[in-house]
């Protein structure tokens, strides 16, 4: 019994000896004169047990079969370790026909010890902009750069778009670094399924906006703007408004889908083994319906702010890069070490110095144009397409430093800490530090 049942059984004792009346022991104990009797009568016939509720000791009729536990503490430490308490509840429900609620998942574990790896940190307190009221009023635009295989393959890159309004992927893909083409492939993907959104919206990296610091060239200064990148190119050219930001949380809403991406795609690729590039997107293409169906929310305004393709365009006469060369004497024109002769045009006609356009297809081919007009043309090059990551002014692009794998990457081992605490907390240098090292001096040969 607990201390408000023997506080009960006190006084009602005091009312069956006389020492109280029923209306007293209600006051004391803060019940009514007709409950008391109620409690007198049962105390009378069986005792101060009769103060105990009659379901304590008994087992709730929706307690979790003792095998059921089992089967869920085997899974999350086997087939689903690593899974999240809700990913792997809904991994129960959908997978293996286990009806169980998250909070039961989650109490099994944390009895048992087992903790949800995804850790959680106190939000920050930030300005909440709303999102934008219709779907593809802006996308916003991001990569993530991680260990997706988990050892089993290379590092990836996942290029991906968040709808604004609601929360969902209209498309994403893995790439082995960040560049220009993972984006032109992200948005032509997204152009044929839904259309073209109103916005775009991603950071300052260098295939969006050229950093380049200084004065403008002589060419730029006579358009009065900056040259673009190609994927700014692109949008200019598609009239879809470029948004940069100018920090990580300004665009949060991609940032928090990075999150959820390296937690339950991370675990969805280990569930299958993947270990190449191939079978990483098709994992992630198979998940995209379901993550826009869990996460997915409706927009404030019903309709859609996608514009159509225009009728009868090309493509593949969009969706490349494009670089303007002078051709030479011999009628060539180079790009990244390829060379591309120029035929005759009419008249036995010679292109020499002459201002051509270079487009650079997805798959490696090569065009040349001259006012508009194709007058040479190249199949796919062997080694395909060059990664596309930095700005494309009068050269063409080529990788920058971030497509370089990382020294966390190439396993190379961190450098010694020169410095360590002590016991008392303070800074002192360890046998690696130059001051540890004997000084010797030499004598200068000039003297």
């Amino acid at each position: 019994m607990n201390r408000k049942e023997q506080k009960r059984a006190l006084v009602l004792g005091q009312v069956d000896r006389g020492e109280l009346t029923a209306v007293e022991a209600g006051k004391v104990m803060g019940l009514s004169e007709r409950h008391v009797r109620r409690l007198l009568a049962e105390y009378r016939g069986v005792g101060p047990k009769a103060l105990a509720h009659g379901n304590r000791g008994r087992k709730p009729h929706h307690t979790l079969a003792p095998t059921v536990r089992a089967q869920v503490l085997e899974l999350a430490q086997g087939k689903y370790v690593g899974f999240n308490h809700t990913h792997l509840t809904e991994k129960l429900q959908q997978v293996e026909e286990i009806k169980i609620s998250r909070p039961s998942v989650r109490r099994i574990l944390v009895s048992s010890g087992i903790k949800s790896p995804r850790k959680r940190r106190a939000p920050k307190h930030r300005q909440r902009r709303e999102r934008r009221a219709q779907r593809g009023m802006m996308l916003q635009i991001d990569g993530s750069r991680h260990d997706w295989l988990e050892g089993r393959g290379p590092w990836l890159t996942l290029v991906g778009a968040i709808d604004d309004a609601t929360g969902e992927v209209p498309y994403a893909l893995f790439r082995l670094q960040e560049d220009s083409q993972g984006y032109f492939m992200l948005t032509e993907q997204i152009a044929v399924r839904y259309g073209l959104p109103m916005a775009m919206y991603s950071d300052r990296h260098s295939i969006f906006v050229y950093g380049r610091k200084g004065q403008l060239s002589i060419e730029e200064e006579l358009k009065g703007e900056q040259e673009p990148t190609q994927f700014g190119r692109l949008l200019k050219e598609l009239e879809i408004q470029p948004i940069l930001a100018l920090s990580p949380q300004a665009k949060g809403r991609i940032e928090r889908l990075w999150g959820t991406f390296q937690d339950r795609l991370v675990s969805e690729l280990r569930l299958v083994a993947a270990r190449t590039l191939e079978e990483a997107n098709e994992v992630l293409w198979k998940l995209l319906p379901e993550h826009n169906k869990r996460f997915g929310v409706e927009p404030a305004q019903a309709g859609s702010a996608y514009r159509a393709l225009p009728k009868g365009i090309k493509l593949e006469e969009l969706f490349c890069f494009k670089y303007r060369r002078t051709v030479a004497n011999d009628n060539t024109v180079k790009l990244e070490g390829r060379v591309i002769s120029i035929p005759p045009g009419p008249r036995e006609r010679s292109y020499a110095k002459a201002r051509v356009e270079v487009r650079e297809g997805m798959d490696g081919s090569l065009a040349v144009y001259y006012q508009g007009r194709r007058i040479a043309h190249e199949g796919p090059s062997e080694h395909g397409i060059v990664l596309r990551t930095k700005h494309a002014g009068r050269r063409s692009e080529s990788t920058n430093r971030s497509s370089q794998p990382s020294k966390k990457e190439a396993g190379v081992a961190a450098p010694p800490k020169l410095v360590r605490k002590d016991a008392d907390g303070v800074l002192r240098p360890t046998a690696e530090h130059p001051w540890r090292r004997p000084f010797v001096m030499t004598k200068s040969l000039n003297r």
